[in-house]
């Protein structure tokens, strides 16, 4: 069998979903996890973005040695440069650089004749040549583009040194007979394609980026370009999880393999819709939190029965355990940390103890601890956003007769603030309340509420996303109680807000 290469952009394509901001040490976390999943390469970022992109970058260059770690570049020379500089640490490293090549960017975004592309692409491949011999080239829009120039364009770049050509579907306009016979072409009428690896980068505007990559893949392209969860720009990418169970699974059909290590999916899918504050949806393919259960009472004779009868993947194949009773408060902490390890994570130190204490706290409130309950506890005391703002006590008062009030205590610092705020319900006046306290006027765009465990007792999990001028960001917070929840998931969208946006030298009179 061949092997198809695995580049994860969620570090970098995925961190453009509007509203979400990743810093640079979740960009590291889950840099980590990836490294973990065995990704052959990882796009960290686009170094000339912003200088927290280049710090994100040149951090996660430093950190990761398995994988391969991506700068992404324009042609633009400030760009590789700065690409370059941000790669200076990695152990294995590569530049990736694009234009488009499709007549309505061409025309309308860069104003330029393909004549001046192309020879700007090449020029570019020179110079990035200079900071590393691994160079990619993406034509974007290449499913737009006019065959004759593709393969022109293709062909003077790998001239110039490039080993990975990428033919990205940027809009997601392709489908698979169509895109796999793109990339045919482009492997049959090239001369000079023998050395070098062909790469697809597929968008899902139209739900078709995963069967995209795969018939991509029956026709040659051996680097399917993906990220967890499939969240990404506009419909999002192509989903890792469903790309590398779809080989696997189906050996018998693509005769392909990757170096996935597949019982850390779950996990890593957790971790990344944690961080971006983007909930997965309950019926999504892999890692869904319907994807094993079953609801039909035929379908759960079948699986009593035999489990191949509905199951075509196991949970314990993407590293999610099936047993119903995990831990309780008679737990010790080495069970504690083995049950972890179990789950993918590995916890030392203070990072132990403050999750240890956490699982504590909620055994004596919940009769049953499950898995979930354990990942989020590691999710929410492994996050490394600093806490300008901490919900000490909330109280509220409602009914369907009374005028719903909430009192917030929050810790800034050492010293604590209190309000008092009234709302049309319960939550609406701890957030007034909140914004008394931490004097920013947010606009809440989004709010949801979800049991991440089974029983009455479960286990809330509330998200919400917040808006100021331009800026988006996510919060999210967790309780048996979901007013509390609701409290907390606005308060770390608050604090999430001023580590992202705030500058320094403003930053006080934000939260003075």
């Amino acid at each position: 069998m061949e092997k198809i290469f695995i580049l994860d952009t969620t570090l970098r394509d995925g961190e453009q979903t509007p509203g979400v901001a990743l810093s640079a040490d979740e960009k590291l976390k889950i840099a980590k996890a990836l490294e973990k999943l065995r990704v052959d390469a990882i796009e960290a970022g686009f170094p000339a973005s912003s200088s927290g992109d280049f710090d994100a970058v040149k951090l996660v260059a430093g950190e990761i040695e398995y994988s391969t770690v991506v700068a992404l570049a324009r042609t633009v020379p400030d760009d590789i440069e700065k690409a370059g500089q941000a790669l200076e640490r990695a152990k294995k490293a590569r530049i990736h650089t694009f234009i488009a090549t499709s007549p309505v960017h061409m025309q309308y975004k860069l104003k330029k004749t393909s004549d001046e592309v192309l020879k700007i692409a090449v020029e570019a491949i020179k110079l990035a040549m200079e900071y590393t011999d691994e160079v990619e080239f993406s034509p974007e829009d290449a499913s737009r583009s006019e065959i004759p120039f593709l393969l022109e364009i293709i062909h003077a770049v790998v001239e110039a040194g490039a080993r990975v050509i990428n033919i990205p579907d940027t809009v997601g306009y392709s489908t698979p007979d169509e895109f796999a016979s793109l990339v045919e072409k482009v492997k049959d009428c090239v001369s000079c394609m023998d050395n070098v690896r062909v790469s697809v980068h597929c968008h899902n505007d139209l739900g078709m980026a995963v069967a995209n990559s795969l018939a991509a893949a029956k026709k040659g392209a051996r680097q399917i370009e993906c990220t967890v969860n499939g969240i990404g720009e506009r419909a999002g990418n192509a989903a890792l999880e469903e790309i590398v169970m779809a080989i696997k699974t189906r050996e018998d059909f693509f005769n392909y393999y990757t170096e996935i290590n597949t019982k850390q999916i779950y996990p890593v899918s957790r971790l990344v819709s944690h961080l971006t504050g983007i909930p997965v949806q309950p019926n999504k393919a892999i890692v869904g939190k319907n994807a094993f259960r079953h609801q039909a009472g035929i379908h759960q004779d079948g699986i009593l029965k035999k489990t191949t009868t509905y199951e075509i993947i196991t949970p314990s194949s993407i590293g999610l355990e099936q047993s119903e009773l995990v831990m309780g408060k008679l737990s010790g902490r080495h069970a504690f940390k083995d049950r972890l390890s179990t789950l993918g994570f590995t916890l030392e130190g203070e990072e132990l103890e403050n999750c240890f204490d956490a699982f504590k706290k909620l055994s004596e409130k919940k009769k049953e601890v499950f898995d979930e309950d354990l990942i989020l506890i590691v999710e929410e005391h492994t996050v490394r956003i600093p806490q300008v703002f901490i919900l000490d006590y909330i109280h509220t008062v409602t009914g369907n007769k009374i005028l719903p009030t909430a009192t917030v205590r929050i810790r800034k610092g050492d010293k604590l603030y209190q309000e008092a705020a009234c709302g049309d319900g319960p939550i609406d006046a701890a957030y007034k309340a909140i914004d008394r306290i931490c004097k920013l006027e947010l606009s809440l765009l989004d709010y949801s509420i979800q049991a991440v465990t089974r029983g009455k007792d479960a286990l809330g999990e509330v998200t919400v996303k917040v808006k100021r001028g331009d800026n988006l960001v996510s919060g999210r917070g967790s309780s048996t109680d979901i007013i509390e929840a609701s409290a907390k998931a606005y308060i770390n969208a608050i604090n999430r807000f001023l580590y992202r946006y705030v500058k320094e030298k403003e930053y006080e009179s934000y939260t003075g």
